[in-house]
């Protein structure tokens, strides 16, 4: 099949199976070249959506590096000796459509990898929009902006973006788990702007790398607070220096409650306030609630 129609081919059954509601998205799933950001086939690739499970990474082999290849729901590594993979296309791009971006989009991309996700926002925002991406390994973060060099409204950094930001961004996109949302992305998110966070507590038999969890879409409405909605679930690559051990605990019991409570969630509160029953998740600065 000519490579163009095996990536339309995938970015259109992203959209039924994922059930995309961005034509953006599609397109840019079947414009952008996948194969460009990974290293050089044959491909190490996950055999199996779940990871973390504590049996171990199962995975194979590509037969060749034939690009069509990459062009499954499959996690592919970016770094094998130190058992990296790209998320799989069929849960990121819904976190990707949830954000509702469009041409002329401010975009905060966290744990951005070799940029295949980025190069998808990037591709939605258009020359007209900005994306800041920020990675903290500086290995896969140099690779990311050599990657990314055909986009210049893309802006690579090395860290773990919890520093001091620059602007406004109508879009939060976070690709690694974070035990509590961070004060200082709630700040920069524009009115009305939306933010996904996956929300992931760690165990032993799992290791400290990899966490299970939900995500949530947040949805500014004023200085304060936030519309929150659940829109899936996660094991994800645990983000490096912004956990919090006592959050992780605080998480995992939390979980251990039961769907019914984090099904019911509908709001951040960013006001001081004692915990009460309404309270699922409660931190310093911010609260998960019903």
């Amino acid at each position: 099949m000519d490579l163009d129609l095996r990536r339309r081919f995938y970015a259109e059954e992203l959209e039924a199976v994922c059930r995309l509601r961005s034509p953006a998205l599609v397109d840019a799933l079947a414009a952008v070249p996948r194969e460009h950001f990974l290293p050089p086939g044959p491909w190490t690739v996950l055999a199996d959506v779940a990871i973390g499970s504590g049996s171990g990474f199962q995975t194979r082999v590509t037969a060749d590096a034939d690009p069509a290849r990459v062009y499954h729901n499959i996690g592919v590594a970016i770094d094998s000796s130190r058992q990296l993979f790209s998320g799989h296309p069929g849960t990121i791009a819904p976190w990707i459509d949830a954000l509702g971006l469009a041409p002329g989009g401010r975009v905060l991309h966290v744990g951005c990898g070799l940029g295949y996700y980025t190069a998808l926002v990037a591709h939605i925002v258009g020359s007209s929009g900005r994306v800041l991406a920020f990675e903290v390994d500086d290995v896969l973060a140099n690779r990311a902006r050599a990657n990314l060099r055909s986009y210049p409204q893309v802006d690579v950094r090395c860290g773990d973006a919890s520093g001091e930001l620059d602007g406004q961004f109508d879009a939060v996109l976070v690709n690694a788990g974070l035990t509590h949302p961070l004060e200082s992305w709630l700040d920069v998110v524009a009115p009305g702007g939306k933010l996904v966070l996956p929300l992931t507590a760690t165990m032993a038999a799992m290791g400290s790398n990899i966490g299970k969890g939900i995500v949530l879409l947040l949805t500014k409405q004023d200085s304060r607070d936030f519309a929150a909605r659940l829109v899936g679930f996660a094991a994800i690559y645990s983000a490096i220096g912004i956990r919090d051990a006592g959050m992780n605990d605080q998480l995992g019991k939390a979980m251990m409650a039961g769907p019914m409570r984090w099904q019911g969630l509908t709001r951040v509160r960013r006001d001081a306030h004692e915990p009460s029953e309404s309270c699922w998740l409660h931190g310093a600065t911010f609260c998960l609630t019903a």
